[in-house]
């Protein structure tokens, strides 16, 4: 299943090792490989081994990375786990248009599914990295869901989403008219350009930058720019800086 090999389940500072055991275990039973560990507190040991059972092979392959910019530097499609709402609203998926999402574009691209620290989760900082954000509908009066829980509901909507392809799209090929989605690091170059220039024009004011690049960012998440439309606006952002001198 091609289409799997091209998802990762990222974890951020996971700081219980059985919690890694338990993850890799969940993923497998749902044909899930790829596991990214972002600056664990303590890396994986025999305690994640023993709790992945037959998984063990999906710890030892494990990358090991120490930011999350690392770990979702080549997807083109980033979603976020995150149990509770923020000040700032964030597109929302279910975890059914999850799935689906993340399959329709694993077809041809990388795409990373994003799990946050047990006790607090993802910061706003890392949530605003990603496209979409996703929360499982729990019993509100007991929501207590543990991370290989949380991973295990999430990876089921993923297969449910690949096994009710259709059979002639169960084998992605390369389509030249597909929309093509720029990289992550492509993204946040775009985002260092952009405010690096308002800041020249004095747009934004660096001792009080309020939340303009964070609702920014949300605004251009919302409309999920494509590869050319980023070039034009990098192309934008260039002349405005020659003009500027």
């Amino acid at each position: 299943m091609s289409y799997l090999d091209n998802i990762k389940i990222v974890l951020v500072e996971t700081s219980h090792t059985g919690n890694m055991g338990s993850v890799a275990r969940a993923m497998k039973t749902m044909g899930l490989t790829n596991l990214c560990l972002v600056n664990p507190v303590i890396k994986p040991d025999s305690q994640s081994i023993s709790l992945a059972a037959g998984a063990s092979d999906i710890i030892k392959n494990a990358q090991i990375l120490s930011s999350l910019e690392q770990a979702i530097a080549d997807c083109h499609l980033v979603i976020g786990t995150s149990a509770r709402p923020r000040s700032l609203q964030w597109p929302n998926l279910t975890p059914k248009e999850c799935g689906d999402k993340i399959i329709q574009e694993a077809a041809t691209a990388k795409v990373a599914l994003v799990f946050g620290r047990e006790r607090v989760g993802l910061t706003n900082d890392e949530l605003q990295k990603c496209h979409y954000h996703v929360g499982i509908p729990a019993n509100p009066d007991y929501s207590s869901l543990n991370l290989a829980m949380s991973v295990q509901v999430l990876c089921y909507e993923i297969r449910m989403s690949l096994l009710n392809l259709p059979t002639d799209l169960s084998n992605p090929v390369e389509n030249d008219d597909a929309i093509s989605f720029p990289k992550d690091e492509d993204i946040e170059r775009f985002y260092q350009h952009l405010e690096q220039t308002l800041l020249k024009t004095g747009f934004i004011n660096s001792n009080h930058p309020g939340q303009i690049m964070g609702r920014l960012r949300r605004l251009f998440t919302r409309a999920r720019i494509e590869q050319q439309e980023l070039n034009i606006l990098r192309g934008i952002l260039t002349s405005i800086d020659k003009k500027l001198g």
